[in-house]
């Protein structure tokens, strides 16, 4: 049995944001898949998984039938058998990889399920949100139901609000272009659920709101506008302001080793940093008008393009 692949995705602007209703910008990514698989002899990761996942089932049991209801008999079967998540999609990293899982065990065993074929109107598009927001719940302590959706649907994926989303076009590549978003992989895996709540204990400090609100979220709502129109010079603006707010502020969720390459971005504008998910490791995003430049200036990372404007 192997199942179909899901993907991972970037959310290229949102993080921290999203969370107090900035807006946001969310792409698959399909450089990193995975798919639910049973193999004869398993090896030692897939039966790391197969634990993984017969909690998981066990979790889902508890999930408000309303909301979403599975068909545990052939799950339980099929997790019984050794069933697994055979992932390239590197865990820990902010690309989504529990995010992936999720979409595939809702697309196989959810009864009454939204396909990605019917006419997504809002409304389906929030069910879906939510029914995944509750399940990755078991992953992250707390989800938003972004990542398995944007796996599931396969879409780029643009939220006006918490009550708001709706998938979208982006402005299509340019092979030859210069400009450039890329991946930095800072080489440690990052956790998810203690840095947001690093995140929850500065949001009770009225300082920290603010510029949340004022700084935070205004740029990032720029960033997200520019990026759809194609307003190429206005999103490198916004994107410098924000790597800069990130940095005074959100100092604790970039690894230490990065502070003084994220400064020395925004002093010689060859490119500009900022955090891929929630930061403490995994990959940093990056963006530049110049991606040799860029290269230049970062020899010795480990530097992956993922856009080219």
């Amino acid at each position: 049995m192997k199942g179909p692949l899901f993907y991972s995705k970037i959310l290229l602007f949102g993080e921290y944001g999203i969370i107090k209703d900035s807006k946001g910008l969310s792409i698959p990514y399909n450089f990193y898949n995975g798919a639910l698989k049973v193999d004869e002899n398993p090896s030692e990761e897939a039966i790391k998984s197969n634990e993984s996942l017969k909690r998981f089932v066990e979790y889902l049991k508890g999930l408000d039938k309303d909301l979403v209801d599975f068909d545990f008999e052939t799950l339980q079967k099929d997790v019984n058998a050794g069933m697994y998540f055979d992932s390239s999609i590197p865990q820990g990293y902010g690309v989504g990889s529990s995010g992936a899982l999720v979409a595939a065990i809702y697309d196989k065993y959810a009864s009454d399920k939204i396909t990605v074929l019917e006419n997504l109107t809002r409304e389906k598009l929030l069910k879906l949100k939510a029914i995944f927001a509750d399940m990755e719940s078991f992953f992250h302590g707390k989800s938003s139901g972004l990542d398995p959706l944007n796996s599931y649907l396969s879409l780029p994926i643009l939220i006006n609000s918490k009550d708001n989303i709706e998938a979208t076009g982006i402005p299509s590549q340019k092979a030859e272009g210069k400009g450039a978003v890329f991946l930095l992989d800072s080489g440690s895996v990052g956790e998810t659920a203690p840095m947001v709540s690093i995140f929850m204990e500065n949001m009770k400090n009225e300082g920290f709101r603010s510029m949340l609100k004022d700084q935070f979220i205004k740029h990032t709502d720029a960033c997200v506008d520019d990026f759809l129109k194609g307003d190429i010079k206005s999103l490198f603006k916004n994107t410098k302001q924000l790597s800069k707010v990130v940095l005074n502020n959100f100092k604790p969720m970039i690894p230490k080793q990065f502070h003084e390459l994220w400064k020395r971005g925004i002093e010689t504008n060859d490119y500009y940093l900022k955090l891929c998910g929630s930061g403490g490791g995994g990959y940093i995003l990056g963006f530049t008008e110049n991606i040799d430049k860029a290269r230049v200036a970062l020899k010795g990372q480990k530097l992956e393009v993922v856009y080219n404007f």
